[in-house]
């Protein structure tokens, strides 16, 4: 399971819909439907980040950015209706990590979703090891006997498909295709 979003929403087919869409990516959801409700559970389940309406009864997401800033540094997508230049700024001078003007696109706020989260929480840098060697995948380099040898391009490519699919066949054509792309010609 991916990270745990919480979303304050008074709108139940808003709320509904952004459940469905992250759930879609894998998210864990916690929904609440005003200011209040949603600092309470954010108190008690500690989600990974959190997407506010700005117009909620019992505390407006306004408020709650500066009531969560106050307690936590959950990264904060504010949603809201209000699209001015001077409502933008106030969010963000606020705390919150992003501003989202409704309507939206569905894969725009997964993807403001994933951008804020990737700078919440990087990644440790992945390493992989194989036959008394490390592979380390962010910086392209085998390490073996103490010794440093860096990959090409074209190898880390080839390294990261087979790795991916470790255990099950990867046939000639699979590799062709990763190192050159969709229209590869050529024999094997």
């Amino acid at each position: 399971m991916k990270e745990t979003i919480l979303i304050a929403e008074d709108d139940a087919d808003i709320r509904d819909l952004l459940r469905l869409y992250l759930e879609s990516e894998g998210f864990s959801v916690i929904e609440a439907c005003d200011g209040e409700e949603a600092m309470r559970k954010a108190n008690s389940a500690a989600p990974d980040l959190a997407i506010l309406d700005v117009m909620m009864p019992r505390m407006n997401g306004l408020e709650l950015t500066k009531a969560l800033r106050r307690v936590s540094a959950i990264p904060i997508l504010i949603l809201s209706a209000r699209s001015t230049d001077n409502d933008k700024i106030l969010g963000l001078n606020l705390g919150a990590d992003d501003y989202l003007a409704k309507p939206f696109l569905p894969k725009e706020l997964l993807l403001r979703v994933g951008a804020i989260l990737n700078r919440a929480y990087p990644k440790q840098n992945e390493m992989v090891e194989l036959a008394g060697a490390t592979v380390d995948m962010d910086n392209a380099e085998v390490w073996k006997n103490g010794e440093k040898q860096a990959l090409t391009a074209k190898e880390m490519q080839l390294f990261e498909k087979l790795y991916q699919n470790a255990g099950r066949i990867v046939t000639t054509g699979i590799l062709c295709e990763t190192i050159c792309g969709e229209f590869w010609q050529g024999y094997e």
